[in-house]
């Protein structure tokens, strides 16, 4: 699920100069929340010894973002821990009515007076399209996802992703970014209507020691 105002969440306030470079599952639970159906339940839970940020989804959607400012030319690598223990089924993602992911994390830049300028990157777990394809939002065009895994094995999966956001934002928008204005997380139910969980670890922003592009 992706509303046109969830690419806008930057404007709502000046961004604010980045202090900080990586996130804790405690630091992203304390970022704001934007509902756009029932909410979202996030909370802390410990998990083989680490701390995970859970997502309990029934019939909801709700993102938890920061409106930072990040410099790509610094540190245009983002990694990050997710985890399923299952996906949704038979789903289209690429309609509204499918429009549903147990784990997302997405990059945007505002496009500030300009709306329609503002692009955004989601990088999905996704139920049924294949692991790295790529599709513009149902909702909102100017957002583009790619699949970083594809289906579940319905037990415990937890991946490490690393992907250079600037290169990505070339390949999916066919534009050189410098600066992105804020990231979020969402794992939202309410299209499917099939409840699900999902988990999210650290967040961290790296230099370009290495990359990582579409493949």
């Amino acid at each position: 699920m992706m509303r046109t105002s969830l690419l806008g969440l930057c404007l709502a306030c000046a961004a604010n100069a980045a202090t900080a470079n990586s996130y804790q599952p405690a630091d992203i639970l304390d970022w704001e929340q934007r509902d756009f159906a029932d909410p979202t339940e996030y909370s802390l839970v410990k998990r083989d010894g680490q701390t995970w940020l859970q997502a309990d989804c029934v019939n909801g959607a709700s993102a938890l973002y920061l409106q930072q400012d990040i410099d790509l030319r610094q540190s245009p690598v983002l990694q990050w821990q997710w985890a399923v223990r299952g996906v949704f089924s038979d789903i289209d993602e690429q309609s509204k009515a499918g429009d549903d992911y147990p784990v997302r994390l997405y990059v945007v830049k505002d496009g500030g007076l300009l709306r329609w300028r503002t692009r955004a990157v989601n990088y999905v777990w996704s139920s049924t399209e294949p692991r790295m394809s790529n599709w513009p939002n149902a909702f909102a065009g100017q957002a583009r996802m790619l699949a970083l895994q594809s289906g579940s094995t319905g037990g415990w999966q937890v991946n490490t992703e690393q992907r250079n956001v600037r290169e990505d934002f070339i390949a999916l928008h066919g534009e050189e970014v410098d600066q992105i204005d804020g990231l979020a997380i969402m794992t939202d139910c309410d299209n499917s209507g099939q409840p699900i969980q999902g988990w999210y670890g650290p967040i961290r922003w790296l230099p370009a020691t290495s990359s990582s592009t579409l493949r």
